[in-house]
C-alpha cells in the first residue's frame, strides 16, 4: 500500500487481518514503522477514540473521504487545566503507589507488609514496617520483631503477622 492512501484527513473504512471493522480518520502516519494514528469514528469532541494500526494488518480498506486535517491548531482545543490536574493526579498516585514497595527488602517481607496494608495504615522506615504510625516490625518480620506502639496495637499487628506468616507457609506447603 503506497503513502499516499494514508493521508492526513482520509476518512478510511477499514477492515483488519484479525476481523475488526471500523471507520476512522487518519491522524498521521509513519513510513519507518508502518503505523497509521487513526481517530475513529466520526464524533469530534473533547474525547476522541486514537487506534494505533501497523498497515501490515489492514486487510482491505476504501476511502470514504478526504476530510480537513484533523489536527488543525485552529479547530483543536486543549484544555490544559484539566490536562495538567490529570497530570498532577497521576503523579501522586503514582509516589503514593512507589511508597507501598519496600526497598531492600525480601519478597516475604513485602507479602507481609501487603497483608498489614489490608487492615491498618502502614509505610516503610527503610526496612522497618511502621504500622499505625507506632508499631515497628523490624526484620525478620516475626511477631516477637514487633515493638512500640500501645499493647492493644502491638497485639493485633502481632496476631496479623501470625495469621499471615501461617498462610504463607501453608502456601508453600501446597504447592
Amino acid at each position: 500500500m503506497g503513502g499516499e492512501e494514508f493521508a492526513v484527513g482520509c476518512l478510511l473504512s477499514i477492515k483488519t487481518t484479525l476481523g475488526d471493522e471500523f471507520e476512522g480518520q487518519i491522524i498521521s502516519y509513519d513510513r519507518l514503522s508502518n503505523i497509521l494514528v487513526l481517530q475513529e469514528g466520526l464524533e469530534s469532541g473533547p474525547r476522541r477514540n486514537i487506534r494505533l494500526l501497523k498497515a501490515d494488518y489492514i486487510k482491505d480498506f476504501s476511502l470514504l473521504r478526504q476530510d480537513e486535517d484533523p489536527l488543525d491548531v485552529k479547530k483543536c482545543f486543549l484544555d490544559l487545566t484539566t490536562l495538567q490536574a490529570r497530570e498532577d493526579s497521576a503523579i501522586r498516585q503514582a509516589e503514593s503507589d512507589s511508597e507501598r514497595f519496600g526497598v531492600g527488602v525480601t519478597s516475604e517481607a513485602q507479602t507481609l507488609f501487603d497483608a498489614l496494608s489490608r487492615t491498618l495504615p502502614v509505610r516503610w522506615d527503610k526496612t522497618v514496617i511502621v504500622v499505625m504510625n507506632e508499631v515497628r516490625v523490624s526484620s525478620p518480620y516475626l511477631p516477637e520483631s514487633v515493638s512500640g506502639g500501645t499493647p492493644a496495637a502491638n497485639e493485633r499487628v502481632r496476631k496479623v503477622l501470625e495469621f499471615e506468616r501461617k498462610r504463607i507457609q501453608t502456601r508453600g506447603t501446597s504447592q
